[in-house]
C-alpha cells in the first residue's frame, strides 16, 4: 500500500509539471521558442519523476530518470510505449536548444511538443489518480 508521503511527493512533482506546462504556453505565446522548448520537456521531466515518487526512485541524472520510467512503466505496459518517442523527442530538443549555440527549432516542432507534454501529464495525473482517488 502507498502512503501519504510518497503521494505527497508525487503531488509536488505534478505541481512543478503543470507549472512548466503553463511557462511552455506563455512562452510559446510571446515567441520565445527555445523557452517554450525547455518548460514543455520539464513538464514531461516532472511528471514521470511524480511517477517514480510513488515508488520511491529518483536519479540525480535525467537519463537514469528516463531510462527508469520506459524500463518500469513503458515496457511493462502501464503507459503506452508512444510515450517513449514523446521523451526521446522532448529530451533531444532541450538538449539542442540548450547546448547547441547554431540550433533552431521550428515553431511547429515546438507546439507539437507542448500538445505532447499536455497528454503526457494528463497519462500521468490519470495513473496517479488511480493509485489515489480524490474524494469526490
Amino acid at each position: 500500500m502507498l502512503d501519504a508521503t510518497a503521494f505527497d511527493l508525487a503531488n509536488v512533482r505534478l505541481q512543478k509539471a503543470r507549472g512548466c506546462l503553463q511557462d511552455a504556453e506563455m512562452t510559446f505565446a510571446a515567441n520565445s521558442l527555445l523557452g517554450s522548448a525547455n518548460r514543455s520537456y520539464y513538464c514531461i521531466f516532472h511528471a514521470m519523476r511524480a511517477v517514480q515518487a510513488l515508488d520511491r526512485f529518483d536519479s540525480k541524472q535525467h537519463a537514469g530518470v528516463i531510462s527508469n520510467f520506459r524500463q518500469q512503466y513503458i515496457k511493462t505496459g502501464i503507459f503506452p510505449v508512444d510515450l517513449s518517442k514523446v521523451i526521446g523527442d522532448a529530451f533531444k530538443i532541450r538538449t539542442d536548444s540548450d547546448y547547441q549555440d547554431f540550433y533552431v527549432v521550428s515553431k511547429d516542432a515546438v507546439a507539437s511538443q507542448i500538445a505532447n507534454a499536455k497528454t503526457f501529464l494528463e497519462a500521468v495525473e490519470d495513473y496517479i489518480n488511480s493509485k489515489f482517488p480524490q474524494p469526490q
